[in-house]
């Protein structure tokens, strides 16, 4: 059976420094008819199983801690028997959101998650948060940036934990080095490609955000 990404939103609020904002997040989901993996747990499990089908869930995956991304994986992976993994940077975060339950496992830079015959590598890309992760599927021609590259440039680094110049150079040294025909889903938004935002990288630079 061949891999392949599968696709839904959710909608809820995002909540940081005392401020709330209504959003729509992007759910992925990478595998095969058998098994898969559900990159991020927004807001609404019943659409993420929706989209999940009757696959095993092998693992959860945090592209990073803040609450729009990860306020219904315990329960996620309650439902399904899957661990949740977060890197462990992003603990400080998390624990804002679930202090009494804490994730199942850790992710790791160039870690490997094997699901449906291809392999997600693990990049740690911080800068929208400490602990903030993007996956590589290369045999998909795909990365999953969470909030740390969107269509148009880095992610929000104006709060908490977030910082402009490690945004930056993560999205330099570990994304934009990607083939430019890679796909980049992210946490929010339409996807773009490698080769469509590596030229604008001095645009970002001058306006710093």
């Amino acid at each position: 059976m061949t891999a392949r990404v599968d696709h839904t939103v959710t909608s809820g609020t995002f909540s940081l420094d005392g401020q709330t904002f209504d959003v729509d997040n992007n759910v992925w989901v990478v595998g095969d008819d058998a098994e898969c993996v559900v990159i991020d747990a927004p807001h609404d499990v019943d659409a993420i199983l929706r989209t999940v089908g009757g696959r095993r869930v092998r693992a959860v995956l945090a592209t990073h801690a803040h609450d729009d991304h990860v306020r219904v994986a315990p329960a996620l992976g309650r439902a399904t028997g899957a661990p949740v993994l977060l890197h462990p940077a992003d603990r400080v975060l998390w624990d804002l959101v679930h202090p009494d339950t804490p994730p199942d496992g850790e992710l790791a830079d160039g870690g490997r998650i094997e699901v449906g015959g291809t392999t997600l590598r693990v990049l740690h890309t911080p800068g929208h948060s400490p602990g903030a992760c993007s996956f590589h599927a290369p045999t998909l021609d795909v990365v999953f940036t969470g909030d740390t590259l969107f269509a148009g440039g880095p992610g929000a680094t104006g709060r908490s934990y977030s910082d402009f110049g490690t945004i930056v150079t993560s999205i330099r040294t570990r994304l934009l080095t990607l083939p430019p025909e890679t796909v980049v889903h992210t946490g929010h938004g339409d996807s773009t490609t490698i080769g469509a935002e590596a030229p604008h990288l001095d645009e970002w630079l001058a306006r710093g955000h």
